[in-house]
């Protein structure tokens, strides 16, 4: 095949060496399986005459590593790739989403899209996790003073946050009492004008949250703890200290199920869940990260195997049209 990977502009700038990154891992499993796979930001596409195109460049195996071709930078209609792993990194700003529309030129009986980036162009991560409220912690979306401070005089401790930003971006601690009360809801509101979602802070955080792998409509067995740093309440250094093996027990995979399901139902194959205490707090499915090196350190195994097999077989029963 011909793969196209979309990536974020900073994992491009660092692509080289980078096994934190999950994109490292499946362009790599694809490269040793002899697809050709090339790489491209969403500043690198376009749209002329109604087709859609990218300016990419060749990627290639280097012994353990992966490289691009920084002389190789050539422009290809999307449809002339069979697979494009669409995975830049939030925020979901403007330029984010007109990427997207980018792909609603795009033959979908000639080019497979994972994840489909009208799925993902309408599936914030923090508000359409209402779609399993029953899973989740007390919350509520608003941009009302009024009823987020209703909604902690409540709870007594919550968490405010943006609806489109990624790693703990603007996430906050609100305590009953404290006396930053007013200035935080409106600094995360913007004086009323923006919609944020408030979650009921739940106590074992202090643990930090499981990240939960949904490939298709199964749940992986393998899971990581991302645990805070010590001058935050949450998880915001990737790095060996602070992400831990977990278990992920088999009611837990039984509860998160009907999540894989939905997902798949919605074009979205690809997920992490973020949990705490058996409840979801976030469903990334922008550029979820697998964790694949600290996966396959904990656990004794290769995932990234299981992953890429898994978008081969897709692409397949999609009985693409090939040119």
């Amino acid at each position: 095949m011909n793969i196209l990977f979309v990536i974020d502009r900073i994992e491009l700038k660092y692509f080289e060496f980078n096994d934190l990154v999950t994109n490292f891992w499946l362009i790599k499993g694809f490269l040793q399986r002899g697809h050709k796979v090339f790489i491209s930001t969403i500043d690198m596409l376009g749209v002329n005459s109604q087709t859609a195109y990218s300016f990419c460049y060749r990627s290639f195996l280097d012994g353990e590593e992966i490289r691009y071709d920084k002389e190789s930078l050539s422009k290809s209609k999307v449809e002339d790739f069979q697979l494009v792993m669409f995975r830049p990194d939030p925020p979901v700003d403007l330029d984010y989403i007109n990427a997207t529309y980018v792909f609603d030129f795009v033959d979908r009986s000639k080019t497979f899209i994972m994840n489909d980036t009208k799925s993902v162009r309408n599936f914030n991560e923090k508000l359409h996790s209402i779609y399993f409220e029953d899973l989740m912690p007390n919350y509520i979306v608003t941009s009302s003073k009024s009823d987020i401070i209703d909604f902690l005089n409540k709870n007594e401790e919550i968490i405010l946050k943006p609806l489109n930003q990624c790693f703990g971006g603007g996430v906050m601690y609100l305590k009953r009492g404290d006396k930053n009360t007013a200035v935080i809801i409106n600094s995360m509101t913007n004086n009323g004008k923006q919609l944020i979602m408030v979650q009921k802070f739940i106590p074992k955080a202090v643990y930090g949250d499981k990240r939960v792998l949904i490939l298709g409509e199964e749940v992986l067995p393998y899971c990581v703890q991302k645990v805070p740093s010590n001058d935050d309440f949450k998880f915001c250094e990737h790095d060996d200290n602070h992400v831990q093996k977990a278990v992920l027990s088999d009611g837990e995979r039984e509860r998160f199920l009907p999540v894989a399901k939905k997902l798949n139902e919605m074009g979205i194959f690809m997920a992490g869940l973020d949990v705490i205490d058996g409840k979801i707090i976030e469903v990334n499915v922008t550029s979820p990260c697998y964790f694949i090196r600290e996966i396959n350190n904990h656990f004794g195994c290769h995932i990234e195997d299981t992953v890429v097999d898994y978008i081969i077989s897709k692409v397949q029963a999609s009985n693409l049209v090939l040119s």
